[in-house]
């Protein structure tokens, strides 16, 4: 099979959509530490997208993969008949061909988002819905994509746009 993992696209839906015409963000959270392979990722994004397609419409989501299969799954093969044992060395050498590849996942790391409607965080920003809307409001943030960046109080004066000289801190 080799390295190339069978998941190609991350990506599905409207991905150029900005961040303010997505704010619900619904996360898959892994419970356990496992290896998830390249064929069961592409699965569930064909899955997730049929699905979506299906209830929302294809212009009303954007789903994204975020775990990247690099783990190079390796198996050795042992013969399973009768002289097995003088045919073979047993563990020694034991380093195996390449089976696949997956994708590492750690106790509470997100797998995919999915993005649809509204909720308390907007889009794929860190900010809380209320927090959005007061920055926006401030002038504070700037669309960037399907996430936002924050102005802060730091930095250099002299790079600073003149209505934006002295902010005060987020809390």
């Amino acid at each position: 099979m080799g390295r190339n993992p069978k998941i190609r696209i991350y990506d599905v839906g409207m991905k150029r959509n900005g961040v303010d015409e997505f704010p619900f963000c619904v996360h898959l959270v892994s419970w356990e530490k496992e290896n998830v392979s390249s064929e069961a990722l592409e699965a569930a994004r064909i899955a997730c997208n049929k699905y979506m397609t299906k209830s929302a419409g294809n212009d009303a989501f954007h789903l994204r993969v975020r775990v990247h299969p690099f783990h190079v799954l390796r198996i050795n093969k042992m013969l399973s008949c009768a002289g097995a044992d003088r045919l073979q060395t047993g563990m020694i050498g034991a380093f195996g061909k390449p089976q696949g590849v997956c994708a590492r996942v750690a106790i509470g790391q997100f797998c995919r988002i999915n993005i649809y409607g509204f909720d308390s965080h907007g889009g794929f920003t860190k900010f809380s819905r209320t927090d959005y809307l007061k920055y926006k409001s401030e002038n504070r943030i700037v669309p960037d994509g399907v996430n936002a960046k924050l102005f802060g109080c730091h930095g250099r004066l002299a790079a600073r746009q003149p209505g934006r000289a002295f902010l005060e801190a987020a809390n």
